[in-house]
C-alpha cells in the first residue's frame, strides 16, 4: 500500500486543477474553450522566426551537453544586458542563474530561504504557485491585500502589518498575475523602504515587464539601494513567445557578502537539478543580441484582445471589474451572482464547455472572481462570453 506524504494534500495549483476533466470532456468530442492559461502559443501566436532559427543551429551545432548548473556563461552575461537595456538594471551575471521557468526559481529561493514554520508574505491575489509550494517546505503563507477598487494595487500599510508579523521574504508581483494591475514606482518605493525596515529581502517577479499597454513598467530591484537584498525572477516565456522552452532566470542584488551567501545556497540547489536546456539557452544567449522586434506586434495584437476582454465583461451581467487590467494578459473581474467561484467554474466547464481559473485558487481576495486571459483570438473570446453569459443568466 503506497502512503503518501501529508504535504501533497496541501498543493493545489488552480490554474490548471480542472484540465483533466477539460480533457476528458474533448476525448468525448465536446469542444472546450480555453480562457485559463497563459500560454499565447495555444492560441493563435506563433515563436518568433529568428528564435525558431537559433534552436535550429544550436541542434545542429551539438549544444546538446549538459550544461553549467547555473546556466551558459555567454546567457548570463546576456541577461545582465537585457536587465540593463529593458529595465535599466546592474545586474553581475556571476549572480545570475538559469533556470527551468521561473517556476524553478520560485522552488529555488523557497528551497534556500524557508525553514518549517518560517512565513512569506506574498500579494494576495496571487500566482498560485506561491502558496502551492509553502506546504512542501513547511512554510505560511501570509498575505497583503491589494485594493480591487484602485486597480489591485498592493496596500503599503498592510505590507508593514505583514513584515511585523514576522515574515522572512516578501514576493512582489509586478505587472501581476491574476489581475493584470501594474504597480507605480512610488508604490515601489513605499514596498521598498518597508522592507529595509524590517531587514527582510524581496523577491520581484516580473515576468510580463514588456507587456504593458497603460503608463509605464518599473522595475523594482532597480529601485533598491545597494546595501538591500533584491532577488530578480524572469523569463522568455511571455515576452519571447517560448513558454514550452521552459527557460527563466533569478538574479541577486545587494551587498557582496549577502549576494554571495544567497547565490551558493541557490547553486546548490540548482546543481542538484542538474541544468536547463543547454541547446535554448544557447539559442537565446545569440537571439537577446538583436532588438526584439517582434514585441510591438505582439502588444498590439492583445491590446486590441484587452480592449475587447473589457467591453465583453462589460457587457455581462453577473461580471465587474471596477478597472481594466493595464499590463500582462489577465483579468479578474468579480462575479456579482450569489455563487462560489469554484463551483461557478466547474460548472461552466461541464455545462458551457469554457474552462477559466477560479478566484479562490488565487488567495483570499480572488474568493467571489474569476481569472480570465485575453490570449484567445476575438472569435473566440466572443463565442466564450455568450456561454459565460448564459450560465450566469440561469444562476
Amino acid at each position: 500500500m503506497v502512503v503518501l506524504a501529508e504535504r501533497i494534500g496541501e498543493v493545489q495549483y488552480a490554474i490548471r486543477k480542472y484540465a483533466p476533466l477539460a480533457r476528458s470532456l474533448e476525448e468525448r468530442g465536446e469542444e472546450v474553450l480555453y480562457l485559463n492559461i497563459g500560454d499565447p502559443i495555444k492560441y493563435d501566436f506563433e515563436t518568433p522566426g529568428f528564435l525558431v532559427e537559433e534552436a535550429c543551429k544550436a541542434l545542429r551545432g551539438n549544444h546538446n551537453y549538459y550544461a553549467p548548473s547555473p546556466g551558459l556563461w555567454e546567457l548570463r552575461r546576456a541577461i545582465a544586458e537585457k536587465e540593463r537595456s529593458w529595465n535599466g538594471n546592474t545586474v553581475d551575471p556571476h549572480f545570475v542563474i538559469v533556470t527551468q521557468g521561473v517556476s524553478e526559481a520560485i522552488n529555488l529561493l523557497y528551497m534556500s530561504l524557508l525553514n518549517p514554520g518560517d512565513k512569506v508574505l506574498l500579494p494576495d491575489p496571487t500566482y498560485p504557485l506561491y502558496i502551492a509550494l509553502t506546504p512542501v517546505y513547511g512554510a505560511k503563507p501570509l498575505y497583503y491585500r491589494a485594493r480591487e477598487d484602485q486597480g489591485w494595487l498592493p496596500d503599503p500599510d498592510d505590507v508593514r502589518r505583514g513584515l511585523e508579523a514576522g515574515a522572512k521574504l516578501l514576493v512582489v508581483n509586478n505587472p501581476n498575475n491574476p489581475t493584470g494591475a501594474l504597480y507605480p514606482r512610488s508604490l515601489l518605493r513605499e514596498i521598498l523602504d518597508a522592507a529595509a525596515e524590517y531587514n527582510v529581502p524581496v523577491a520581484s517577479d516580473e515576468i510580463y515587464d514588456a507587456l504593458v499597454y497603460e503608463g509605464g513598467f518599473t522595475s523594482l530591484p532597480g529601485l533598491a539601494s545597494k546595501d538591500q537584498l533584491v532577488i530578480g525572477l524572469n523569463g522568455f516565456s511571455k515576452t519571447y513567445l517560448v513558454p514550452g522552452w521552459r527557460i527563466g532566470y533569478l538574479y541577486i542584488n545587494g551587498p557582496r557578502e549577502e549576494a554571495e551567501q544567497l547565490y551558493n545556497a541557490l547553486l546548490r540547489g540548482a546543481q542538484a537539478r542538474l541544468s536547463a536546456p543547454a541547446p535554448l539557452q544557447a539559442a537565446l544567449a545569440r537571439a537577446l543580441s538583436r532588438p526584439p522586434s517582434h514585441l510591438e506586434e505582439l502588444k498590439r495584437r492583445l491590446d486590441e484582445r484587452r480592449r475587447l476582454l473589457v467591453e465583453k465583461i462589460g457587457e455581462t451581467p453577473g461580471l465587474e471589474l471596477p478597472e481594466p487590467p493595464k499590463a500582462a494578459f489577465y483579468a479578474l473581474p468579480r462575479l456579482t451572482v450569489n455563487v462560489d467561484d469554484e463551483e461557478f467554474t466547474r460548472r461552466l466547464l461541464l455545462e458551457e464547455k469554457v474552462l477559466v481559473a477560479h478566484g479562490s485558487g488565487f488567495g483570499p481576495a480572488g474568493r467571489g472572481h474569476i481569472r480570465l486571459v485575453f490570449l484567445p483570438p476575438p472569435e473566440l473570446l466572443e463565442e466564450a462570453f455568450k456561454r459565460i453569459a448564459r450560465l450566469l443568466r440561469s444562476l
